[in-house]
């Protein structure tokens, strides 16, 4: 009897003391996930406040912070001025960190909603900058490659970005240095096709190396590559026995480079076409 009594009362006092460590344990709990707790220091924000926040991260070169910054804007102030200046402010940073990918995708977003922004020229000629550092690339600068000696696709992305601008937009203040940018671009691509057409005229591969060659004379005016590929289109016709035709490409290469070195004696320039 005693002993039922005492262990009712045990009973009682053990539940009562079970209660108590889970209600302590819940409070500890609840306290260190408060402590933990990410707080949102932009809440309170106007989004001129959060711009000036952004434009702060990225001269304190915090660019991952400046990027988050630039999204809440464009969230909370969707389609105002600021929101789309963000949008173009945050493919700038993405560029600075290396992300050309995200950039781009930004860019072509922004110029895909917004057509008649007056930031148009911008947006062309950032795309065009972050494609033509995107060639040179981080392997490039690192190994010392010749941008004519890498895949050109980024090459005409890059030059078609900065032909709408300086077509659409003449008078922008990037059109200037769009068009110096334009013309390496154009250097860099008939280059390219010299390169390859040398690579098919080692190998003995002469009418792939003519056509290649002539694309360069036919795509490209003005820039150097088309003297060596006016010359390595004669060399080609010269090794096939096609006299008459040798002939008039060297006339070509004549009239359009008069000084050209490959003018000289027999065997001239054929150095070049071995390196």
């Amino acid at each position: 009897m005693l002993c039922g009594k005492l262990s009712a009362l045990w009973g009682d006092a053990g539940r009562a003391g079970l209660l108590k460590s889970l209600a302590l344990v819940l409070f500890v709990s609840a306290m260190a996930a408060c402590s933990t707790a990410v707080v949102d220091k932009t809440l309170g924000m106007t989004p001129a406040q959060l711009y000036a926040e952004a434009k702060d991260e990225m001269s304190n070169q915090q660019i991952e912070k400046a990027i988050v910054l630039y999204e809440k804007l464009e969230a909370r102030a969707a389609g105002t001025p600021l929101a789309l200046q963000a949008q173009l402010d945050k493919a700038y940073a993405y560029y600075l960190s290396r992300e050309p990918v995200m950039a781009l995708a930004t860019i072509d977003r922004f110029i895909r909603m917004n057509p008649a922004s007056p930031a148009m020229d911008y947006a062309y000629y950032l795309k065009g900058v972050v494609t033509f550092n995107n060639d040179l690339g981080m392997f490039g600068r690192y190994t010392g490659q010749d941008l004519a000696e890498r895949d050109q696709k980024a090459a005409r992305e890059s030059f078609d970005a900065f032909r709408e601008l300086v077509t659409r937009f003449p008078q922008s203040r990037y059109a200037e240095d769009a068009r110096q940018r334009m013309g390496f671009t154009v250097s860099a691509l008939a280059k390219y096709d010299v390169v390859v057409a040398k690579y098919y005229f080692r190998r003995g591969a002469y009418l792939a190396a003519i056509n290649r060659a002539q694309n360069a004379v036919s795509e490209y005016r003005n820039v150097p590559a088309v003297e060596d590929a006016l010359f390595l289109i004669y060399k080609a016709y010269d090794v096939m026995g096609l006299p008459a035709m040798r002939d008039d490409a060297r006339r070509v290469l004549a009239a359009s480079f008069p000084d050209s070195q490959y003018l000289g004696p027999a065997g001239e320039g054929d150095d070049w076409l071995k390196r």
